[in-house]
């Protein structure tokens, strides 16, 4: 039976980003990582006109520069330069500007293919090795790790076991991992459009009474629209054909970039803050969306699971023990606690404020709006937290 020391099971975007966070502290000690994941990556990156995206935060991309991957990332990832705060039919209104912040940008938007093959090219067979495809079925604790039976009735072994398969774990339930759940009784429309007039880099978060609103940066002037709507309205919507879902877009976004012109495919997805009650135990992390799966609308949740991936490799390495030490995992997690509850009290509130339709929290946001564009410091505040920078104090 083979044996690793990590054995990474989900090995999307968050999965890849720990193994090459690990891989090379872990070849000069000799580690092993394997990779199991039920989807094969592609050898090649195909543009879509489709092509779901991530938007990745300041601090995404120092993370990604450290592990020297962020010149190919770069290549097809669209820099938000300025980001237009606003609630419709309201004066509240503030815009975040990467000139001001003193960065070259405010965050960027990248395909989840492209950036899946540049992660996927940065991984050193040598270390780690793919399960593909292939899927956990069962785990068993064992004294000194776990014992993983893929879908193909083969086992495995490993020191430490890493769950990053989703928001919708089996394996999670499987172990007995509770989860806390609150739902925001909404689903996010996502669609890619394209408008007539240059985006320039410009990012939209717009609130409406119906809910919240956003219109990211693409490359060849396109814009990933994240939309939330209730369940009945969101439906009617994906259901609508092109023209009149483009008419009801346009009624609600505006002119900011002229005429839209063009919709692509639509995707609707329930929105509920979704937490794990445990993320680690002894030879065990659970992480990424398998540990808390957020409102999509801020764009903090792939950032908030690449800094806890970061931050177990380095807590790992650190460390003179084989990965799976108690003591070890619960010190990574006492050094998440504080990034992981500012990250998600902040797109929680947002999104409750902004999706409520009381009339006097619909005034005291728009003061509030109205008081970031004027206080530098409040505005600084809130442009760290979506930069990704909310805990640091290194930038």
């Amino acid at each position: 039976m083979s044996r690793f020391n990590l054995a990474i099971v989900g090995g999307g975007l968050v999965g890849a980003s720990l193994a090459l966070s690990l891989q090379a502290g872990a070849k000069a000690r000799g580690w092993k990582i394997v990779l199991i994941e039920p989807f094969a990556p592609g050898n090649t990156y195909q543009p879509s006109y489709d092509a779901r995206s991530s938007a990745l935060s300041f601090g995404a991309r120092q993370i990604y520069e450290r592990l020297g991957l962020w010149q190919d990332i770069a290549r097809r990832a669209e820099p938000i330069r300025q980001i237009l705060v606003s609630d419709r039919g309201r004066f509240g209104a503030a815009r975040l500007s990467a000139i001001e912040e003193g960065v070259p940008a405010l965050g960027y938007v990248a395909e989840n293919a492209w950036l899946g093959q540049c992660l996927w090219r940065g991984l050193d067979e040598s270390v780690v090795s793919w399960r593909v495809p292939a899927e956990v079925k069962h785990m068993q604790a064992l004294a000194d790790g776990y014992r993983l039976t893929l879908d193909d009735e083969t086992e495995l072994e490993c020191d430490l076991a890493v769950l990053a398969d989703g928001g919708r774990s089996s394996l999670r339930e499987q172990l007995g991992i509770g989860v806390r759940q609150r739902p925001y009784n909404q689903s996010a429309l996502i669609a890619n459009i394209t408008p007539s007039e240059a985006h320039c880099g410009q990012a939209f978060e717009r609130f409406t009474d119906e809910g919240p609103m956003a219109l990211l940066p693409l490359p060849e002037n396109r814009c990933a629209l994240v939309w939330t709507r209730t369940g009945k309205d969101v439906e009617r919507l994906a259901a609508l054909d092109d023209r009149a879902f483009l008419s009801e877009l346009q009624n609600v976004f505006g002119y900011r970039l002229g005429t839209l012109r063009q919709v692509g495919a639509r995707h609707v997805y329930p929105l509920n803050l979704i937490e794990a009650e445990e993320q680690v135990r002894s030879h065990l992390v659970v992480l990424g969306n398998a540990a808390h799966s957020l409102h999509p609308i801020a764009g903090q949740g792939f950032n908030l699971s690449l800094r806890d991936a970061h931050a177990l490799a380095e807590a790992l390495l650190a460390s003179d023990k084989l990965p799976g030490d108690l003591p070890t995992l619960l010190a990574y997690r006492e050094r998440q606690r504080l990034d992981q509850q500012m990250t998600v009290g902040f797109s929680d509130q947002v999104t409750r404020l902004f999706g409520s339709t009381q009339p006097l929290v619909a005034t005291g946001r728009n003061l509030g709006l109205l008081g970031l564009d004027l206080l530098p410091g409040a505005k600084r505040w809130f442009a760290r937290q979506a930069m990704g920078l909310g805990t640091r104090s290194d930038v």
